[in-house]
Formats: structure tokens, sequence, C-alpha cells
């Protein structure tokens, strides 16, 4: 693409982005708001559900110094050279996201999910010499603009900055820029405060990979150039969806479906404290008498008021009526609230007396309440994430290169998420051992033992180390 067609996608997209924004301000004003809106938030009850979520998708999809991915041949008997290898690879990756910043900032990536319904996270090779080759940003939604591709994936990403033409030129320091920009940034150093021009960071899927251009934009040019091109085998760009409506290219989280219910709480809890505020100083009505100056009044305790001989002084005004109706509603629009964030399925378990099979019926349903986000997120985060995380090691040769997309190497999730179904296949399987062990010895011998074992060992997500090698047939 040329720089003036850069700009044309941009601007289109960023058209198509202009009506979700209202509702992300909104969003963001009753959820996570900056400390210039904290003042008009007057119930946190989305607030603190939607911390919880953020914590809890964490938690549940991607634990901090746990494993929840695994690597494993994608063919049928594992080569137990292979099955090593990648095992070993795992370990490596994990090591590294252990070291690095990748906990801290998905946490804020999920928070953005949860708020907007779109969640962006950058991952960079880091600098040779840091503890991990690694480096991980959680990109805020409203600081990008989106477009979806043919796979249905947001692999089109932009973002758009207001810099002077010293400041490109030191972010882009090799960019070739005309005389006439190169005297501007000169004399910049004698401004107090200089001009501010467009750049516009773009990447895009071009068959091979993804390309990477930046495109300066500035009234001293005749067209906008280029300052910045680039290849990526792996897009460094992840943008991921809660759900998402057909047709549309940005998510709807939790908190956009709750909006109504959030603002109907943080008014009503607004005019109970206005209300309470009445109840505690009252309203207060004077004679007009010469003597009772209603300015310098204060209505504290021990306080001696004067008034006029045979006049009514200071008598309270009686309020039309109480606000007890407001705790009606309260109530279940904070319940309204914490189920539709998932505040009660997520949440750590209160009641201590509930069974094992209470505590998996219950894993289960909230396995089924993010059924299809969770698939959404494996698709969309969690796959392109290990892939891209697996290249950068790969080119550092820390890694063999590992062929996810070629289909000879399976990506297994092991998060807790993940394995409620896989304890629910375990639990059907046992009982299934349980009842051929009761069929005789002739319908014991029709079970493999071991290949049992190591089924269930591979679904319960138990450490290889724990199991024998396999013999191999010659």
């Amino acid at each position: 693409m040329t720089p003036q067609q850069i700009l044309a996608r941009h601007d289109a997209a960023i058209s198509r982005r202009r009506p979700h924004e209202s509702n992300w301000r909104d969003a963001y004003a009753h959820v996570l708001p900056a400390p210039h809106e904290a003042a008009t938030l007057y119930d946190a009850t989305a607030a603190d559900a939607a911390e919880q979520l953020a914590a809890s998708l964490l938690a549940e999809l991607t634990p901090p110094w746990s494993r929840w991915f695994g690597l494993a041949p994608a063919h049928g008997q594992a080569d137990p050279a292979e099955a090593a290898a990648l095992e070993e690879t795992a370990q490596t990756l994990q090591a590294h996201l252990d070291r690095s910043n990748f906990a801290v900032e998905m946490h804020q990536a999920f928070l953005d999910l949860v708020i907007t319904g779109t969640g962006i996270m950058l991952v960079e090779e880091a600098p040779p010499g840091e503890a991990t080759a690694l480096r991980f940003t959680a990109v805020p939604v409203r600081t990008a603009v989106l477009e979806e591709g043919a796979t249905g994936r947001l692999d089109t990403v932009f973002r758009e900055a207001r810099l002077s033409t010293g400041e490109m030129l030191r972010r882009f320091p090799f960019a070739e820029i005309p005389a006439a920009m190169q005297r501007e940034a000169a004399a910049e150093a004698d401004e107090a405060e200089p001009a501010k021009h467009r750049l516009i960071e773009a990447v895009w899927p071009d068959g091979q990979g993804h390309r990477y251009a930046a495109v300066f934009d500035a009234p001293g040019l005749k067209t906008p150039i280029f300052v910045a091109q680039g290849r990526f085998a792996d897009a460094p760009f992840i943008a991921f969806r809660w759900l998402k409506a057909p047709g549309e290219v940005y998510g709807r989280g939790p908190v956009i479906k709750a909006l109504p219910d959030i603002r109907t709480a943080n008014r009503v809890v607004e005019l109970v404290l206005k209300n309470a505020s009445i109840a505690v100083t009252g309203i207060w009505q004077a004679e007009d008498d010469g003597v009772l100056n209603p300015a310098t009044v204060q209505l504290t305790p021990g306080a001696i008021i004067p008034k006029a001989p045979g006049s009514a002084g200071l008598t309270p005004l009686a309020a039309p009526g109480d606000f007890d109706v407001s705790q009606l509603v309260l109530n279940d629009l904070r319940a309204r609230i914490r189920t539709a964030l998932l505040a009660d399925r997520l949440g750590t378990l209160r009641d201590q007396r509930m069974t094992a099979t209470e505590v998996l019926e219950r894993s289960a349903e909230t396995a089924r309440l993010l059924g299809a986000t969770y698939g959404r997120l494996q698709s969309e985060l969690l796959t392109p994430l290990i892939a891209r995380s697996l290249a950068i090691l790969a080119r550092r040769g820390e890694v063999p290169p590992v062929l996810l997309e070629q289909g000879r190497v399976a990506l297994r999730y092991e998060s807790p998420l993940a394995r409620v179904q896989g304890r629910a296949d375990a639990a059907n399987t046992l009982l299934f051992l349980d009842a051929v062990s009761k069929m005789g010895a002739a319908a014991v011998a029709e079970v493999d033992a071991a290949a049992a074992a190591r089924w269930l060992a591979r679904t319960l997500g138990a450490p290889a180390e724990i199991l024998a090698p396999s013999v191999q047939p010659e």
C-alpha cells in the first residue's frame, strides 16, 4: 500500500469505530474512571465486579507461575525423543513468560476486554541482555483502529500519534525527509510548543507474513511519506474479543451489556446520598423580621439562634417524602450487574460445605457460560500469543522451530478452565472402567490399562515425568 492508501484505510476504519466510542467512554467512566472523573462515580458495584472478572480470567485462562499450555506431536503414537523435545520447548517458553511482564500486562488487557469487549496485546522481542526475550504491552483499544480480515480475525491494526518533526526523527532516526522538514526540525528547538503532525503506524497481512509501515503526514510535505517499513513473520499485535454481533468488527463485553443497569444504579445511589444530606441537615424557613439572618445561621449542636419576639423564627420545612423506594430497586440492580459480570460464578467459593460433586457441577456451569467466549479467546488470543512467542524464541535459537500452523505440533490448553471438560471426560472414563471391572476377566482383557492410564494423565494434565517410558513396537 502507498502512504495515501494507508491513510485512506485508517480514516475509513476510524469512521467505523466512531459509533462505539461513546459507549466506551461511558463504560470507563462508570467502571474504571480517570482521576478527574472519579467524583461522579457513586456506586462501585460494577468497578468491583469488573476487576474480579479480569482477575478471574487471568487465573482461569493464563494463571501466573503455572503451565497453562502444552506441546505434543499431532500424530498418533509419539516418538519419545520428539515428545521430550516439545516438553522442553514448552518449559523454556514458560520460563520466559514467568520472567517477563506477561501477567501484569495480560491483566490490563483483560480489563479492557471486560469493559469494551476488545483487548489488544503487543508481543515484542526484548533487547539482548534482558532477563527474558519477550516483552508484552497491553494496548488500550481506544488508541487503536482495527480491521477484520478474511479469516475473521482482527489482523490489521492502525495506531495514530501526534508528533513534532523533531520527535518523529528521534523515534525514526533513519527516516528520509525533505530538506524543508529538516529545517523545521532544527527550528523547533527554539519553540516552546512546536507544531504536531500526524503519524500513522499500520500492521497488515500480506500473504507471506505481516507488513509494518509508519506514515508521516505534515503540511510541509507535498504528500505523506514512509518514515519506516518492515515485515513480521507473525503479527505483533494480537487483538481479541469477548463476543461480537454479525457484521461488527469490535467486540461487546459484559460491562457494555450491563451498562443500562450500571448507569441506573449509579444514579440511584447519587439520589440516595442527596436525600440523606437533606435528611441530616434539613430544609428550613424563616420570617424576614430583621433579626434573623439565614446567611449566618449555623445548624450545629448547642447553637443559639436569635429571633424577634412573636416571630416564628427558624422552622423546618417538611420534605415531600422519603426515598425508601430506592432500596426496592438498588439491590436488584446490583445483583443483575454482578450476574452480568459473572462475579457470582467466577468468584471464590463462600460455602465450605459444598461437596466435590457440587464443586464439579459449578465448574461445569461456568464452562458452559464461558463456552463461546473461551473458544473465541483460544482462537484469537491464546494460539496467536503462543505462536508469536515461540517464533521470537526460535529466532534467538533458544527453541527449535515449532510448526503449529502446518499441523505437525498440537497445542494443548491446560488452564483450570480448560481442564473442566477434561475432568468430565475423565469421570465418564472412570465410570466405564468401573463397569468393565464388574463384567469379568474377559471384559477386563479388552481394556489396555497402560493406554487408559496415559489417556487419563494427558486429560487431567498430569506431568509426563510421573509416567514410565512407553515401549515402542519393533
